[in-house]
């Protein structure tokens, strides 16, 4: 079994490019993590300000251990969290 974040971000009008940029810096950083086992952005295709984030981790200890880093504290709720519009998680647990 893994813990499952889905997790959707609307970007504020005119902050969609900033949006780019910072899951760009936090993906790469969120993956490198020792319980992350998948950490995959998306966009929407029909709505430049859509963002999707599927996030698994080994357990939720695993993202709790997330939230508490510095690239989460500094990227998200920082510099992310303020330039939504809206933000949204569902937790899930696989079903292997």
């Amino acid at each position: 079994m893994a813990y499952v974040v889905a997790a959707t971000w609307r970007a504020r009008e005119g902050e969609e490019d900033a949006i780019v940029r910072i899951l760009e810096a936090v993906v790469p950083l969120a993956r490198g993590e020792p319980a992350c086992r998948l950490f995959q952005a998306h966009r929407s295709a029909d709505d430049r300000r859509e963002f999707f984030l599927y996030e698994q981790y080994d357990d939720e200890a695993g993202f709790q251990a997330h939230l508490a880093t510095d690239a989460f504290q500094t990227h998200v709720l920082d510099d992310a969290v303020p330039r939504l519009e809206h933000r949204a998680r569902v937790f899930y647990i696989t079903m292997d």
